[in-house]
C-alpha cells in the first residue's frame, strides 16, 4: 500500500487514521479498494486486489484514474465519479460490466461497487473511496447455467444433433474469458476415425481437412485424446510432435494451441472429441478445463441420445419394412387362394360337364379305346367325343378329354344340339 505524503492538519490526521483503518480492512481482501483524491480522481492509495484487477504493470499511485486506466473513457465510470464528487451523493452499481485493458489483453469483467464520497473538516467532498467486488465468475456461472439449461432442453426435445453441437460450441466461445475456437468431432461406429460434428469458428478448409482423421497415438490432439481416452493438452502446436503431420494446416488456420478431451459414453466407449483451440500458445487454467469437462459431458448426453434415436428410427424402419413385406405376403396368399378356389370351381364344373357328356354319349357308337393318347396310344375306354371349330373330332377317355379341353385351343365337347357339327358327329 502506498500513499501521497505531505503536511497534514488535525482533520487530515483524523482522515489518515480512518484511511489506516480502511487499509487494515481491505489490505489483503479480495474486495477491490482504492482511495481517490481531488476532482481528477488521483489514485492516493489502493489495495493489492485493485492492482491485480487492473494489471500489476499499472500498480502505481499519484496519477488520475483516467490516466491509469484509459480504457474507462466512454464506459461511464469516470462520469459517475465526477457526479459523486460534485453532488456528494454515494453511488452503488450492481453487476456493472467493464472492459479492463486494451487490445489482445482486454477482458470483460463484472463488479458490484460503491463510490463513497470523502469529506474534509468543513464537510466538502475531497475525494472518493471505491469499494468493489468482482462478480465476473458469478456472472459467467449464471450465464453458463442458463446456456447449459437451454442445451439440456434442446436435447430433451430431441433437437437435431448438429443444432445442439453448433449451439454448444458458440456458447463456449462466448463464455470463455479468452478467445477460443471450439470443435466437436464424432467417432465412427468402429471408433477408428473422427468425423466433423461442429466447429462454427474454424475455417472450412480446416474442418474438411481433419474430417475423417484416424484415432491413434500422435495424431494431433484429438486423434491422440480419442486413442488414449484421456485429455491431451498441446500448449504450443508449433513445437509439439503430435502435430508434425498437421502443423502447416494449423499455421494456415492461425491456430497455436489445442486442448482436446474425449467424449465418452456411460459404458466407456468413444463418442467423439471436444477441442478448444487458441490463436496464441497458452496453458489452460482450471476454469478452462472445468468448462471443457462440463460441455464434454453435455455433448456425450446429446450424442448418446442421438444414437438412441437413430437406433429407434432404424428399428421402426425395419418394423415398417417387415410389416409391408408381411402385408404383401398376405395379399399374395389371398390372391393365390382366390385363384386356387377359382381353378377348383372351374375343375369341378369341367368334371360335371365331362360326366354329363359321358352319360349323354354313352349309347352312341364310338371306338373302344381312347383316341387322344398320341403316338403312345391310350388303352382306356373311349367315353366322350370332343371336337374343335375346324370340324375335327375324336373320342377319348375322361383324363385325355379334360387335358385336351384345358390345353388345346377351341376344343369343346361334341354335341348335336350345339349346331354346326352335323358333318362330323357320325364320323
Amino acid at each position: 500500500m502506498t500513499a501521497i505524503s505531505g503536511q497534514r492538519s488535525t482533520a487530515e490526521g483524523a482522515g489518515e487514521a480512518a484511511g489506516e483503518d480502511l487499509r487494515a480492512l481491505f489490505g489483503q481482501s479480495i474486495a477491490v479498494f482504492a482511495s481517490l483524491v481531488g476532482p481528477t480522481h488521483v489514485v492516493e492509495t489502493a489495495n493489492p486486489a485493485f492492482f491485480a484487477t487492473i494489471g500489476e504493470e499499472r500498480a502505481r499511485t499519484g496519477v488520475p484514474v483516467a490516466e491509469l486506466m484509459p480504457e474507462l473513457a466512454g464506459q461511464g465510470f469516470v462520469a459517475l465519479l465526477d457526479e459523486v464528487y460534485r453532488t456528494g451523493e454515494p453511488y452503488t452499481g450492481r453487476d456493472a460490466r467493464i472492459v479492463l485493458g486494451t487490445g489482445p489483453h482486454a477482458r470483460e469483467a463484472f463488479f458490484d461497487f460503491t463510490y463513497e464520497p470523502r469529506r474534509g473538516a468543513g464537510g466538502t467532498v475531497t475525494g472518493i473511496r471505491v469499494i468493489g467486488v468482482e462478480t465476473t465468475q458469478v456472472k459467467h456461472a449464471q450465464r453458463l447455467m442458463v446456456e447449459h439449461r437451454a442445451m439440456l432442453e434442446q436435447i430433451a426435445r430431441q433437437a437435431p444433433l448438429a443444432e445442439v453441437l453448433d449451439g454448444m460450441a458458440r456458447c463456449i466461445e462466448n463464455l470463455a474469458p479468452d478467445q477460443v475456437l471450439v470443435s466437436v468431432l464424432l467417432a465412427d461406429p468402429d471408433g477408428k476415425h473422427l468425423r466433423h460434428g461442429a466447429a462454427p469458428s474454424l475455417p472450412e478448409f480446416y474442418n474438411q481437412a481433419i474430417d475423417g482423421i484416424a484415432t491413434g497415438e500422435g495424431v494431433g490432439s484429438c486423434g491422440t485424446a480419442a486413442h488414449r481416452r484421456e485429455p491431451v493438452i498441446v500448449t504450443d502446436i508449433a513445437t509439439d510432435p503430435f502435430w508434425d503431420d498437421f502443423r502447416d494446416l494449423a499455421e494456415q488456420a492461425g491456430l497455436a494451441a489445442c486442448w482436446s478431451m474425449p467424449i465418452l459414453a456411460r459404458d466407456g466407449s468413444l463418442l467423439g472429441t471436444f477441442a478448444m483451440y487458441h490463436r496464441t500458445a497458452r496453458v489452460p487454467q482450471d476454469t478452462d478445463l472445468a468448462l471443457a469437462r462440463v460441455f464434454a459431458d453435455t455433448a456425450a448426453l446429446a450424442i448418446e441420445r442421438h444414437h438412441v434415436e437413430q437406433a429407434k428410427a432404424a428399428a421402426e424402419a425395419r418394423a415398417r419394412a417387415a410389416n409391408e413385406e408381411l402385408a404383401k405376403a398376405v395379399r399374395a396368399e389371398r390372391q393365390l387362394r382366390s385363384e386356387a378356389e377359382q381353378r377348383a370351381a372351374a375343375a369341378a364344373e369341367l368334371a360335371d360337364r365331362i360326366r354329363a357328356a359321358a352319360a349323354a354319349q354313352a349309347a352312341r357308337p364310338h371306338p373302344e379305346h381312347c383316341q387322344l393318347g398320341g403316338a403312345q396310344g391310350c388303352t382306356a375306354p373311349a367315353k366322350i367325343k370332343i371336337a374343335d371349330s375346324w370340324g375335327d373330332a375324336a373320342w377319348g377317355c375322361d383324363a385325355h378329354v379334360e387335358e385336351a379341353i384345358l390345353n388345346v385351343r377351341s376344343v369343346f365337347i361334341a354335341s348335336e344340339e350345339l349346331g354346326g357339327l352335323a358333318a362330323y358327329v357320325n364320323r
